[in-house]
């Protein structure tokens, strides 16, 4: 699932590894989150350690660990820019090219990898139980581009929410289940 609601994003600013809590609407969204049926019976909770993912897992009940590797995707310098701010030129590398980093920043791709490693070891466990992973929008794009057997370029096309649900399985292969399900958490 995506983390709630920030400060960040309600200004429509960059957030990549700023680590910014909640705002107030993003708390209720995490608490709302914890009330989703399929979620709430989770074995396991993992969680980016941002802030902003870290408080959404931690809402969801059950002990939550850390892995970095769902960490956002590291903007460098232009982390906490106004989009609209943003140079084209950033945008259109991103656009066309999974490998072009901005100076000081990370690559879809080198995020790409990192997910695709973080999925692959948790194949295993979850063909026997579920497991939720509190995540943030560029390595939750990752996810479903691993599951669909995708490159890392399919993430432009992909639209997803604030405090969103994502489903993937993995049995008998990656799958993706569910995307960007919004109907559990409040909006305003």
């Amino acid at each position: 699932m995506r983390h709630g609601r920030t400060a960040h994003n309600a200004e429509r600013r960059l957030l990549g590894r700023l680590d910014i809590p909640l705002d107030e609407l993003g708390a209720r969204q995490a608490a709302a989150l914890a009330g989703v049926d399929d979620l709430a019976g989770a074995r396991r909770v993992l969680s980016s350690p941002l802030a902003r993912a870290r408080q959404t897992a931690e809402a969801l009940g059950p002990p939550v660990a850390f892995d970095e590797r769902w960490q956002e995707i590291d903007y460098g310098p232009l982390d906490g820019c106004r989009l609209e701010d943003v140079p084209p030129e950033v945008w259109s590398g991103y656009r066309s090219d999974p490998e072009y980093a901005p100076p000081g920043g990370e690559s879809l791709g080198s995020v790409g990898r990192r997910v695709r490693a973080a999925c692959a070891d948790l194949v295993d466990e979850a063909r026997d139980s579920d497991i939720v992973v509190v995540s943030h929008v560029s390595p939750i794009k990752a996810a479903v581009a691993w599951a669909l057997g995708m490159g890392d370029e399919v993430t432009w096309r992909l639209f997803l929410d604030t405090a969103s649900v994502t489903r993937l399985g993995v049995a008998p292969g990656p799958s993706l289940r569910g995307f960007n399900d919004v109907s559990g958490r409040p909006s305003s």
